[in-house]
């Protein structure tokens, strides 16, 4: 059940737009800003309100790689796996991330604290190879900056 803060969440979107179509990705978006994840009743409940299909509303998510349809930890660490990324150094990143980390693409650390998910691009070829750490982007990486990074992280 969506709550009250959402709703109204969901709602001023909803007046910013001239169909409810055009919410459908903020709404997910609000919901896993509160709940750190999209589960089926929030489809269900998204679905209801905007008019639209469960089904509808789950392709959309499984599509857009930003909404999460399962738990993830509370830091959602997107590695870059560009072909400039590539170049610049993407296995051995991710090989230390890995190693650090003690999980793989798709897993979260066993005190939830980190959850690592591969990203087709993050448009910062610049500065491969590159990682998108909670919606911050971070890059020119290595080891040690990377142990840095997660250093800060509570």
């Amino acid at each position: 059940m969506l709550t009250a803060e959402e709703r109204q969440e969901i709602e001023a979107e909803m007046a910013l737009y001239p169909t409810k179509e055009a919410v459908r990705i903020g709404a997910m978006k609000i919901v896993q800003r509160h709940r750190g994840w999209v589960c089926d009743e929030s489809i269900r409940d998204i679905s209801e309100m905007l008019n639209a299909s469960p089904a509808d509303l789950d392709s959309l998510a499984t599509f857009y790689n930003l909404i999460f349809r399962k738990p993830v930890g509370r830091h959602v660490i997107m590695l870059c796996d560009s072909v400039s990324c590539w170049i610049m150094g993407y296995e051995r990143v991710r090989e230390h991330l890995a190693g650090h980390l003690g999980i793989g693409f798709g897993e979260t650390t066993p005190d939830n604290r980190f959850t690592l998910l591969p990203i087709v691009c993050l448009g910062a070829c610049e500065q491969a190879p590159a990682m998108m750490l909670d919606n911050h982007l971070h890059g020119n990486l290595d080891p040690k900056k990377i142990d840095g990074l997660l250093q800060e992280c509570k």
